[in-house]
């Protein structure tokens, strides 16, 4: 039988608000032509860009809240009398140096002057590559990198995965494409990379703009072999498992054991290596490239990676590109936030402690647990629905969300920093942080089983995730909180919010990559070859239809790379509103405020995704994140439910109707 929320939360429905604040609607607007300004339209206007944001949003806002509550928990730590090397002492520590403006600028750039120095006088490739070695284990960028995670074809054990880096605009389109803004990036980064050459003394000042192109035109060389994010995106070709012998032979342009020695990373038996082309490549850049122009990379890494821990300037510098020419901020976050931040980045459960101890009983995760389980029902109920697929191939989907682990609010056991040191010095801190989480994640998992009561998130986090190789969803206590979860609301307002947030990462297990993953994790053909046909079938409509959406002019939509979270988006609809019907068919509530249930659920969900944006913003999203912008995960998935036009009237003289024949029908 499924539970209704009111079951779970106690309180009858009819004591319940509608969890819907009128003001946060535009009613002038036209459901049926721009549903995201109809249900988001006040709260848009009322929340104007401020200088800080590229984009803000519900997330942001109650990521706000939660800032503010973490920065009184931590300052109350940091001023108190706290016993030196205790978890406490650590965290204030922490967030001190990260304060600690006056000796930040005093210092300048003499946190990393001893390193820089030492590149400018290394006089051979294999020392540098051992300076280069020792410097990605303490937090700086690589020509690759490492993190060692289930093996996607036997999930219970760890596996050593290599994998692409070493692009500081981080996506491979702002090395090559050609387009006016692209290039007016690249200016920016050039700028950028010159103003620092020259504050850390790297070349003469006359010779610094031929350094900096030498070592943007490296960057670009590797930007062109590396995969995109779409790419990425396919487990299968990013998965090759070999010997550690092997790897050995097939890249004997590296010095792996040197690399692998200094990350404390000792007896490996196999690795992975997700993009052999590009380690490959980067074989040929090591070997071909002057011994200045590596230098002069490495340094450029050091310097960016340390660019927003040293002084004021420095981190104004770092603001200037990322901040201002990438996303379109106009001003920093205070220094406070980026404390915070710092400290969370550095001690994320220990702060997560806190946060659950004043802000999350133990009840609230007891009844979140009730409401998963009811949208496990629905889905259950429409995997039965689908004609689409096969009995066989619907009786494995069982078993797989049978399987489903089930993570919500905060750890059963708390991860332990009794070997992190951290002092009064922040670069040092931050240098630290990143060894003691290289040999932290190296001691727990080179070569034993996969520990599933890990979790990916900190309890403090607002968003949630699935996890494939562990079958696993999460739900961190940061993000249940209104305007995702309200203890106050009723039924119609709770399954549109947090609960097609439930509903979408559960379908992350059905979707054009969760799909390929069985009920253990592994990666495997489960399906019926008739069913994976009729499902690409359906998952293209979707691609295609957020492929021809123009976010700004003469820039569409990248429907391939937002296709999973689509998927989830689409499934998160249709399985959470099921799960309303199953909760409230016994006792259907009633319209309040002028809105009919059905319709509450859908302003719900509109209103998760409220907010504003940059265009620049915009244009770094659509280059890099697998999600698709806010408006578009309402009217892009809305017109593809049936039961939105069905409770908004919506007929084929509203702009924003799909025809039937037309509509995504997957779940």
């Amino acid at each position: 039988m499924t539970l209704a929320l009111l079951t779970a939360c106690g309180g009858p429905q009819n004591a319940l608000t509608t969890g819907i604040d009128p003001a946060n609607l535009d009613t002038t607007a036209a459901p049926g032509t721009d549903f995201f300004r109809y249900a988001t339209g006040g709260w848009n206007d009322a929340h104007p860009l401020t200088a800080e944001y590229s984009r803000y949003g519900s997330f942001d806002q109650l990521g706000e809240n939660n800032n503010k509550q973490l920065r009184e928990l931590i300052e109350n730590v940091a001023a108190q009398k706290n016993e030196p090397g205790s978890i406490a002492d650590k965290i204030a520590q922490m967030y001190n140096s990260a304060m600690d403006s006056a000796s930040l600028n005093a210092q300048g750039i003499e946190p990393i002057r001893n390193d820089l120095q030492r590149i400018q006088g290394i006089t051979e490739k294999s020392e540098l590559w051992r300076l280069y070695s020792s410097l990605q284990l303490q937090g700086v960028d690589g020509l690759f990198g490492f993190y060692i995670n289930a093996d996607i074809k036997d999930s219970h054990w760890n596996l050593l995965q290599i994998m692409q880096s070493g692009l500081v605009m981080g996506q491979r389109e702002y090395y090559l494409d050609t387009d006016s803004a692209t290039t007016a990036i690249r200016d920016a980064y050039r700028r950028y990379m010159t103003q620092l050459f020259k504050r850390c003394e790297v070349a003469a000042e006359a010779d610094v703009p031929a350094h900096v192109q030498a070592v943007i035109d490296l960057e670009t060389r590797l930007a062109r072999i590396s995969r995109s994010n779409t790419d990425l995106r396919d487990d299968e070709k990013n998965y090759n498992r070999m010997s550690y012998d092997s790897l050995l032979a097939a890249f004997p342009g590296i010095d792996w054991r040197y690399y692998f020695e200094i990350h404390g990373a000792k007896g490996i038996k196999q690795v992975s290596v997700g993009q052999p082309e590009v380690i490959h490549e980067v074989e040929a850049i090591w070997a071909e490239t002057d011994l200045t122009t590596l230098k002069d990379y490495v340094a450029w890494q050091l310097i960016n990676a340390a660019s927003s821990f040293l002084d004021d300037d420095m981190r104004a510098a770092n603001f200037e590109f990322f901040g201002r020419a990438m996303s379109g901020r106009q001003e920093d976050r205070p220094r406070w936030k980026r404390a915070v931040a710092a400290t969370e980045r550095s001690l994320g459960e220990a702060v997560g402690q806190l946060y659950v101890e004043h802000y999350f009983p133990a009840a609230a995760k007891e009844r979140m647990v009730q409401l998963v389980r009811n949208l496990q029902t629905a889905l259950g109920e429409r995997i039965d629905a689908q004609e689409w697929m096969s009995d066989s191939t619907k009786a494995v989907a069982h078993e797989k969300l049978d399987a489903f682990i089930i993570k919500v609010g905060y750890p059963d056991k708390w991860r332990s920093y009794d070997n992190l040191e951290i002092g009064r010095n922040y670069w040092q801190n931050v240098k630290a942080t990143a060894m003691w989480n290289n040999f932290d994640e190296v001691g727990r998992k080179l070569n034993q089983p996969v520990d599933n009561t890990e979790w990916y998130m900190t309890p403090q986090t607002v968003n949630a995730y699935y996890n494939p190789t562990t079958n696993e969803i999460c739900f961190p206590a940061g993000i249940l909180q209104p305007p995702f979860f309200d203890m106050n609301a009723d039924d119609a307002f709770n399954y549109g919010a947090i609960g097609v947030v439930i509903g979408h990462e559960m379908t992350h297990g059905f979707d054009d990559q969760g799909a390929k993953f069985d009920k253990d994790g592994n990666l495997r053909q489960w399906w019926t070859e008739e069913d994976t046909r009729r499902f690409e079938e359906r998952t293209h409509v979707m691609r295609d239809f957020f492929s021809n959406i123009e976010v700004l002019p003469g820039l569409c939509g990248n429907g391939q790379l937002t296709l999973g979270e689509n998927m989830a988006d689409h499934g998160g609809l249709q399985v959470a509103f099921q799960a309303f019907k199953n909760a409230t068919k016994d006792a259907p509530l009633s319209e309040q405020g002028g809105f009919t249930p059905e319709q509450r659920f859908f302003l719900a969900y509109a209103g998760v995704w409220a907010g504003n944006i940059r265009d620049e913003e915009i244009r770094y999203r659509t280059k890099a994140d697998p999600h698709s912008l806010g408006r578009w995960r309402v009217n892009g998935q809305l017109p593809h439910i049936d039961a939105w036009y069905d409770a908004f009237g919506i007929t084929e003289a509203d702009p924003m109707f799909v025809p039937k024949a037309d509509r995504v029908t997957i779940w």
